[in-house]
């Protein structure tokens, strides 16, 4: 098993072209930085530096040590700065916000993971435009977003995003539509629905809305709008009435009503992109906010 140290002295010994050097930089001896030097290259199978007399060099097995060690070593710092700083924390208060469809699913996961971190959440539930205007404004601590295709979220600079989980969208509709023969539906499949009504979000600029009409616009196509909601039980009712078709996410599809078939879209643009926006600065999140994404991404496990 790699020993960090080793990683240490090949990362000196890169820094200052000289095991002397390194030594120094590390402020260990320099037997030592020659001790875990050869340790590694005995781990690996292969010599790790080239010496000389101007000094030392990474061999090409070297460089590419020391590229996955210094992504080893940065987790192992920031291990030990999450877990100081969590230590330190307390009872910690972050005013969260969500998009409702994820809350229903999601939230009480959440809560329940972070509280047993002494972190305790002031939820609120609102559309995503507003929770991007919110975190924009720095009136909310961190926010459960999503976007589509190639738009892109109006975040300021100082907004940091962690991606979280890829939810694949899916064609929704009546069982009894010509079109639900279909296993699986491609640009073309999609396109046949063109003549169909839609239910569609009530936020105006929702991005998967926004793909749905370019994919039809393109072909010359204007989808019929039949009904705005952002509540995927009343999307599913509707298509189970016949009323219109939509598409829905498969985290909130697991068990569609009866009269309600559900098809995969071999589009990749067709997905909502999860993401944890959070004001930031050059650190990046603060631990609390780097512990509420991982119990996001847990609880989204959890329902898998």
């Amino acid at each position: 098993m790699i020993d960090l140290r080793q990683l240490q002295a090949l990362s000196a010994v890169a820094a200052e072209g000289s095991v002397a050097r390194a030594a120094t930089r590390l402020g260990w001896s320099q037997p030592t930085v020659d001790y875990h030097l050869k340790n590694l290259d005995r781990l690996v199978g292969a010599d790790l530096t080239a010496r000389s007399t101007r000094g030392s060099r990474l061999t090409t097995a070297g460089a590419l040590m020391l590229e996955r060690g210094e992504e080893i070593l940065g987790l192992a710092d920031r291990a030990l700065t999450d877990v100081r700083d969590l230590a330190q924390l307390g009872r910690t208060r972050l005013r969260f916000g969500t998009f409702p469809t994820a809350a229903a699913r999601l939230l009480p996961g959440i809560v329940s993971r972070v509280s047993e971190l002494g972190i305790e959440l002031d939820a609120t539930l609102e559309e995503v435009a507003p929770l991007v205007a919110r975190i924009n404004q720095h009136t909310l601590d961190a926010a459960l977003v999503y976007a589509a295709g190639s738009y892109q979220l109006p975040f300021r600079s100082e907004v940091h995003t962690t991606p979280l989980f890829t939810d694949p969208m899916l064609v929704a509709l009546p069982a009894v539509h010509p079109e639900a023969a279909h296993t699986r539906f491609d640009r073309s499949a999609l396109l046949s629905l063109a003549s169909d009504s839609w239910v569609v979000g009530s936020t105006p600029g929702d991005t998967l809305d926004e793909l749905v009409r370019e994919v039809f616009e393109v072909e010359g196509h204007k989808i019929d709008v039949a009904i705005r909601t952002d509540d995927y039980s009343v999307v599913l009712g509707l298509i189970a009435a016949g009323m219109a078709v939509g598409l829905v996410p498969s985290l909130v599809a697991s068990n569609p009503p009866e009269g309600v078939v559900l098809r995969p879209i071999d589009d990749p643009r067709f997905a909502r992109e999860l993401l944890l926006a959070a004001p930031a600065g050059p650190g990046g999140p603060s631990t609390a906010v780097r512990q509420l994404a991982e119990a996001v991404r847990r609880s989204i496990s959890a329902l898998e």
